[in-house]
């Protein structure tokens, strides 16, 4: 009876300790830090396809999933940093670009240049790979705007600026649609035939 009784303890205590490991897991997950990985190639050559990424949910503040706002900020996002986001028109998925736009800003793009407020843009991260320049008629990839960030917006693009899908398309991002900030790569690959990128490793994201 006391080997039954000892074998049945000491199966509590496992589940306990599993009950407890998933909970932390899922607290950390949901306020702290998450990985995510990159499918596609928008970011380039910031983030790449294959990169695996830590993002830091506490960055902007506590933000509860359930009801999809954030209780208690501790800093706004700054223009320049890349964040995770839910997407405005496909809310099933979450998006990676960088903050160009703040609430109050005035965002024009000509003929690939960003001018804010009136002002050119240093622009340090845009990458452009297509010579094209295309009339705002037909895209307002190259030509946008001026269009004004409203309150409690931000207005988001993709490095990649001739191959990214962002707030030049399909508008602003929520404050409390904000998942995190990237904070560092933590593993990277090659497709098709998984090569192991391992200069990028540990890489912080700028």
């Amino acid at each position: 009876m006391d080997e039954i009784a000892r074998k049945k303890g000491q199966l509590r205590e496992w589940g306990e300790s599993i009950i407890i490991a998933l909970v932390l897991a899922m607290f950390i997950r949901t306020f702290i830090i998450q990985a995510f990985k990159i499918p596609s190639g928008s970011m380039i050559p910031t983030l790449l396809i294959g990169d695996h990424l830590l993002v830091t949910k506490f960055s902007y503040g506590i933000r509860l999933p359930v009801i999809g706002k954030t209780v208690v900020k501790f800093k706004n996002p700054h223009r320049g940093d890349v964040i995770v986001f839910i997407c405005p028109v496909e809310r099933s998925k979450d998006f990676i670009k960088r903050v160009i736009g703040l609430p109050g800003d005035t965002i024009e793009v000509r003929n690939k240049k960003v001018y804010i407020n009136g002002k050119l843009y240093p622009d340090p991260h845009a990458y452009h790979s297509d010579p094209r320049i295309l009339p705002a008629e037909m895209s307002p990839r190259d030509n946008f705007g001026p269009i004004t960030v409203p309150p409690n917006k931000y207005f988001v693009m993709g490095d990649n600026r001739d191959n990214s899908w962002d707030s030049r398309f399909w508008g602003f991002v929520d404050r409390n649609d904000i998942l995190g900030k990237a904070l560092i790569i933590y593993w990277s690959w090659e497709r098709p035939f998984y090569h192991i990128r391992w200069k990028r490793i540990g890489m912080l994201i700028r």
